[in-house]
C-alpha cells in the first residue's frame, strides 16, 4: 500500500517543476490527482502522463488567483471522486526588480498569485474539508519567507505572509480534522531557478557554496517532504513550516 492510497489531491500548479514532482509522488503513493495550470496545453500532458502509467488523473485549467476559479478547481476533485484529502497551494510566479522600480503590475502579479491565490486554494479546500472533518493543506512558501534577499521584495513579502497565513488557518482548523502547513523549499533546480539566476546575480557556484550539504536540491527532495507532510506520519504535525533546504537557513557565515 502506498502512503496516499485513495486519497484525492490537487495540486495547483503542477504542469512543471516542484508541482508536477509532486504530483509524480503523490501518483506513485496512491493517490489521486487534479494536475493544474492557468494553461489547458500545460496541465493535460501531465495528466495523460500519470494516467497512462495506471493513476487516476486529469486537468483542470484555472487561475488561482481568480476566488471562483480556485473554487472550481476544488468542485471538480469532489464532483469527480466525492472528496478532496490533500490541497497543495504550489502555484507562484516572482518578480526580481530593484525595489525603487518594481512596477505596480509586476507587485500585483506576484501578490495576486503568491499570497491571494494560496488563500483562495485554502479557503476553497478548507471548505469542503471543514464539512468533510478532515484534511492537508500545504502551503508551498520558501526560505525567502524566512529571510530578505535584495530585489525580492513582492516574492519575500508573499513567501513571509504565507507563514502567517499557515499559522492562522492551523489554529482555526485544528480540531475539525484539517491540518494546515508550509512547505519551503531552498534552491531547487527548476525552470524557475534558470529564469531567475538571468536577472537575480547568482550563479551555481554560488548556492553550493552557500549552502552547508554543498548542492542545489533536486525535485524529488521536496516532493518526498510534501509526502510526508501528506501522509499520517504527519498526523501531529499542523502550523509549522518544514524547511528543504540542505542547511541554507541555518548557516550564517560567508
Amino acid at each position: 500500500m502506498g502512503k496516499l492510497d485513495g486519497k484525492v489531491a490537487v495540486v495547483t500548479g503542477s504542469s512543471t517543476g516542484i508541482g508536477e514532482a509532486i504530483a509524480d509522488a503523490f501518483a506513485a503513493e496512491g493517490a489521486k490527482l487534479v494536475i493544474n495550470s492557468r494553461a489547458a496545453e500545460r496541465a493535460q500532458p501531465v495528466a495523460d502522463r500519470l494516467t497512462a502509467a495506471g493513476a487516476e488523473a486529469f486537468a483542470v485549467q484555472a487561475d488561482v488567483s481568480r476566488k471562483a476559479e480556485a473554487e472550481r478547481l476544488v468542485q471538480a476533485a469532489v464532483e469527480r471522486w466525492g472528496h478532496l484529502d490533500i490541497m497543495v497551494n504550489n502555484a507562484g510566479v516572482n518578480a526580481i526588480r530593484p525595489s525603487a522600480e518594481l512596477s505596480e503590475e509586476d507587485w500585483r502579479r506576484v501578490v495576486d498569485t503568491n499570497l491571494t491565490g494560496v488563500f483562495f486554494g485554502c479557503q476553497a479546500a478548507g471548505k469542503q474539508m471543514l464539512a468533510q472533518h478532515g484534511g492537508v493543506i500545504i502551503n508551498v512558501s520558501s526560505v525567502y519567507g524566512h529571510v530578505g534577499v535584495p530585489r525580492r521584495a513582492a516574492y519575500a513579502s508573499t513567501k513571509h505572509a504565507l507563514l502567517g497565513l499557515t499559522k492562522v488557518l492551523s489554529s482555526e482548523w485544528a480540531r475539525e480534522g484539517v491540518r494546515v502547513v508550509s512547505l519551503d523549499p531552498g534552491y531547487i533546480k527548476t525552470p524557475l531557478d534558470e529564469l531567475d539566476q538571468a536577472t537575480g546575480d547568482y550563479t551555481d557556484a554560488d548556492i553550493i557554496r552557500r549552502t552547508p550539504m554543498g548542492r542545489f536540491g533536486t525535485l524529488q527532495d521536496v516532493a518526498k517532504a510534501a509526502v510526508f507532510l501528506a501522509s499520517d506520519d504527519a498526523a501531529y504535525v499542523t502550523g509549522s513550516s518544514l524547511a528543504v533546504d540542505g542547511g541554507w537557513l541555518a548557516y550564517g557565515a560567508w
